[in-house]
């Protein structure tokens, strides 16, 4: 297990970062399905659900999904979505599914809801990596993760009805995170995310089973909840009584991580898997290994068994399936995938099998006569030692699999495995695990080119311009799909002109910030029910005594804010206008209930853990106006007759363009110099008042603004003719390269 930043999940983060971070996830065209690997498999039969047989899947996109399963064919019925990173376990219990991620919580849902998260369980340090629960019991839940921390959990007192607290400031918040202290509790608000539960102020807190000194991957119960085993980096299992968290025994005998752990109903058997390749069955009462499964022939990651506990299916890195008679030690391949297998579940006559693909595999399985299979298939002998079975593959005789396709697959959306972002900073370059390529805007969540099969390299090669545009967001694949980051005031940056982005009815100098844009894209839902509301201000600023309100009501100086009059449009333009049929989610950081995750059709307007510099964006149009001028001198070209027309340095926006300083140029030189020239740079800065008036005919033509005008003087920077396209910001990174100000040339050349 990697440790990777998440994104929505700043634990342990040693980056400074004064505000929250707002994150938006863009979800493929089909949402109904997953789009990275499949973590976790839990089932819920109709004799428990009252209706239909369910299977819930958990994936490394952040999300659960809700499979109605009916002869042998599985069909979407919801998708769960509030985890901010991998979803790495789920479990039933009772009518609850109850979900662990590596943003460190778990999460309590209801089976068969819409998919509303019910309460986050917050008191893992670390990645949560592993569940279990007892199938009589069904208010017992255990959960372990990569810090070594074991938690047994009681449902009822857990989710039991909490009184919120607003004493606690955020800036005294431990470890400079964003989330309450271990003893906030926060009630469940509408939106079902944003509760917390730390317990001790509430006079609850989980059982906590202390030994383990390094990560814990692996967790089992028996039915009646008095007997836990877990396993992990230490390569021992270890029993505990999970009513007091206290140690029972320790199992040596794995030479490599344990990876799966199975415990039959009564507790006296328990079946191990390793990455040693070797799957064990320990005997609790006798304390040791009596027996060891060479079976696989590289790490075993997951085992389910049959009720009986006589056979038991086993998967793992090499990507097979077997089922092994564990009295007579009798062993088939089941089948083979074209990706390692992280879970198996098995329900009456299908075997389901979770990999890193973004599908879920239905096998055929004999669910009550497993000896059925064994008979089919070429069985072998499992051995007791490893490197038997390694050393039967490199021999030649690996077996021959019972089951050469699946039954049925749940299909899933390839997910993203490279990214480029483009020097625009509005297109982005993916190729997903199928190989293809696609070009996205990532200023309205849409694909708008898909190359198919082609080089990576070569399209981004070819899709290449010589454009400077400042980084106003940082990205990464980690969920499988693009998840976009956006701080203030870094985010801030960035402008276009309106006529860039082809806007109907734009003036000339109309220039468009692209975060402000894209934030009031994603938000208009929010906006218009807030509205619809009646809602005034942030109900997290206003309800919290942190650093949120102070910031949010200081005063800004007109030089520091800028208050969008020039800027802002009153209708969404079509360049940042989000899909509602496959809209992207936000990821953003809780002042007192951790991060959250929505989709943004979602939104109701109650929220009110926005961050208040987004409100402010959104709904005031202000934002800090970063600096977003160039310095730069225009003098003569070496040997050209022409006069000098400026004293000391110029400054105009970055996104100017060359021809507008030739018309500058050839303005000044229409008449003399005025010895009181003022040293701004007046014709970058005028910009229309009315921001949508009609443009004049050469704009309705389709001109672009430097085919108006035919400069008679030409710019020039190294000694390189500049395109009157280009702006001051392309000039610098392209052509003058150097950390000085920009020196820029003119001479006057023959008229066109």
């Amino acid at each position: 297990m990697h440790r990777v930043g998440s994104a929505g999940n700043t634990a342990g983060s040693s980056r400074p970062r004064k505000e929250k971070r707002f994150t938006y996830v863009l979800n493929d065209a089909d949402n109904k399905k997953h789009c990275a690997g499949i973590n976790c498999l839990s089932y819920l039969d109709a004799s428990t659900s009252g209706t239909s047989d369910y299977l819930f899947t958990g994936s490394r996109d952040g999300t659960l999904k809700r499979w109605e399963s009916k002869n042998g064919v599985a069909s979407f019925s919801a998708t769960f979505e509030s985890h901010v990173d991998w979803v790495n376990d789920a479990i039933i219990v009772g009518q609850n599914l109850v979900s662990c991620s590596s943003d460190t919580t778990l999460k309590v849902w209801n089976c068969l809801s819409d998919g509303a998260c019910t309460r986050t369980l917050r008191q893992h340090s670390d990645y949560v990596i592993c569940l279990a629960a007892a199938e009589k019991n069904s208010n017992i839940v255990a959960s372990g993760g990569l810090g070594g921390e074991v938690f047994i959990w009681d449902l009822d007192s857990a989710l039991a009805p909490v009184v919120k607290s607003v004493d606690v400031k955020e800036d005294e918040a431990p470890n400079g995170n964003s989330g309450p202290a271990l003893t906030t509790l926060c009630s469940v608000n509408s939106s079902s995310n944003l509760a917390s539960t730390n317990g001790q102020s509430h006079g609850y807190s989980p059982i906590t089973a202390k030994g383990h000194k390094d990560s814990v991957y692996a967790l089992a119960m028996n039915d009646t909840g008095n007997l836990l085993v877990s396993g992990g980096t230490e390569k021992v299992v270890r029993v505990w009584d999970p009513r007091t968290g206290s140690k029972k025994m320790k199992l040596r005998g794995h030479t490599d991580n344990i990876r799966a752990l199975l415990i039959d109903p009564t507790g006296r058997l328990c079946l191990s898997g390793s990455s040693d390749s070797m799957i064990r069955l320990w005997d609790l009462g006798q304390q040791r290994c009596i027996h060891s499964y060479a079976v696989h022939t590289d790490s075993v990651w997951a085992l389910a068994s049959t009720p009986s506990f006589n056979h038991v299916y086993s998967g793992g890195r090499d990507q097979s399936v077997y089922l092994t008679d564990l009295g007579k030690r009798e062993s088939v391949l089941l089948c083979t995938n074209e990706h390692p297998i992280l879970q198996l579940s098995l329900q009456d006559d299908m075997i389901w099998v979770a990999t890193t693909d973004s599908s879920v595999y239905g096998w055929e399985a004999e669910g009550q006569t497993p000896e059925k299979l064994i008979q089919k298939g070429a069985s072998f002998l499992a051995g007791n030692l490893s490197f038997s079975r390694a050393r039967a593959s490199l021999e030649g005789s690996a077996p021959v699999p019972v089951h050469k396709e699946p039954s049925t697959i749940i299909p899933g959306v390839p997910a993203i495995i490279q990214h480029e972002i483009l020097n625009n900073r509005r297109h982005v370059l993916t190729k997903d695990t199928a190989g293809s390529v696609k070009l996205w805007e990532i200023t309205r969540g849409a694909v708008i080119e898909d190359f198919g099969k082609v080089s990576f390299e070569d399209k981004k090669k070819e899709l290449f311009e010589m454009v400077s545009i400042p980084a106003w967001f940082t990205m990464d694949a980690r969920l499988g799909c693009l998840s976009v980051h956006l701080d203030t005031p870094q985010c801030f940056t960035a402008e276009i002109y309106a006529v860039d982005l082809n806007v109907a009815g734009a003036q000339e100098d109309l220039k468009i910030n692209l975060a402000q844009e894209t934030l009031r894209g994603l938000l208009v839902h929010w906006s218009k029910r807030k509205q619809r509301s009646g809602s005034h201000g942030l109900s997290n600023g206003d309800t919290s005594t942190g650093k949120d309100v102070s910031l949010r009501n200081l005063p800004h100086p007109r030089s520091e804010v800028d208050d969008g009059a020039e800027n802002h449009a009153s209708q969404m333009l079509p360049s940042f206008e989000f899909s509602t049929v496959s809209p992207p989610s936000i990821i953003t950081e809780g002042s007192s209930g951790g991060p959250w995750r929505k989709r943004i059709t979602d939104l109701d307007g109650t929220e009110s853990d926005i961050p208040w510099w987004i409100v402010d964006c959104v709904e005031h149009n202000r934002f800090p106006k970063e600096n977003t001028k160039c310095g730069f001198y225009l003098h003569p070209a070496e040997g050209s007759p022409a006069p000098n027309i400026t004293q000391g340095k110029l400054s105009a926006p970055r996104i100017l363009r060359i021809h507008k300083v030739a018309n500058y140029v050839v303005e000044k030189l229409d008449r003399p110099l005025d010895g009181n020239a003022d040293s701004t740079f007046a014709m970058g800065l005028t910009s229309g008042q009315s921001q949508f008036s009609a443009l004049d005919s050469s704009s309705r033509l389709g001109l672009k603004p430097w085919q108006k005008l035919k400069p008679s003087v030409e710019i020039l920077c190294n000694s390189q003719v500049l395109l009157p396209e280009m702006s001051l910001a392309t000039v610098r990174a392209y052509v003058w390269k150097k950390p000085e100000d920009l020196i820029l040339n003119y001479r006057v050349v023959q008229s066109r």
